[in-house]
């Protein structure tokens, strides 16, 4: 799947632009896992000055999309088995709890934002925008822990999930299983994501966090055999 080009917007602060660009190096792994990003090199590769490139990667430590190392500037971190099975570990664990919590409050205000972060998951599928696809499946999931009415698990699947986008790019843009194709990916995408919607309406719990748990084990199988192969 390939990524459709966007457009600058040349009225942004120059802090955005640069954020928006180093994000984009890094969520498609242009900016390899365990990389250094010295800031002089970084400015040359976003062609901006040094103040907007240094608040655009300060933003993106604080989203631990970067890491910060005292006295040797900024690294992208390392995507290893290890921390990728304690991500997805620890994505099951905060989910399921939101939906233990989600099915005793009034989801209602949240469905539409659902809704939409699927429709916006179904037109980022269409225009091949994998970048927009990565960012829609996101704002998905954090609507769903809103659910919860619970602030620490907002932040924290919040936090989860935005250290697990590189690996949300890997599974949307590449032929992993032999066994599923990339459409039949995309397609169970969806359908988990509107049935996850149809139980918070319904509060079944136990069907709520079934699906949820496929939903990520099988995000999970993905990612492992790409490390694997």
């Amino acid at each position: 799947m390939k990524i459709n080009k966007r457009k600058t917007n040349n009225k942004k602060p120059l802090g955005i632009v640069a954020y928006e660009k180093i994000y984009e190096k890094i969520i498609t792994l242009e900016y390899k896992p365990g990389q250094n990003l010295e800031v002089n090199q970084v400015m040359d590769h976003v062609d901006l000055g040094r103040t907007p490139v240094r608040d655009a990667l300060l933003r993106l430590v604080g989203e631990k999309i970067v890491e910060s190392q005292p006295g040797k500037g900024f690294m992208v971190p390392s995507i290893t088995l290890q921390n990728t099975k304690a991500t997805f570990e620890m994505m099951k664990i905060l989910e399921n709890g939101a939906s233990e919590l989600a099915v005793r409050q009034d989801a209602t205000p949240f469905l539409p934002k659902l809704e939409k972060a699927n429709e916006d998951i179904k037109a980022a599928i269409d225009a091949m925008d994998v970048l927009s696809l990565v960012k829609s499946n996101h704002e998905f999931h954090l609507n769903f822990a809103q659910c919860s009415y619970n602030e620490y698990l907002v932040r924290w699947i919040n936090e989860i999930r935005s250290e697990a986008k590189r690996l949300s790019y890997l599974s949307y843009s590449h032929e992993i299983d032999s066994s599923k194709s990339l459409k039949a990916h995309y397609d169970s995408i969806i359908q988990e994501h509107e049935d996850i919607i149809t139980y918070l309406k319904e509060r079944n719990e136990s069907k709520l966090k079934r699906t949820i748990l496929e939903h990520i084990e099988t995000f999970q199988r993905r990612i492992i055999l790409y490390m694997s192969s």
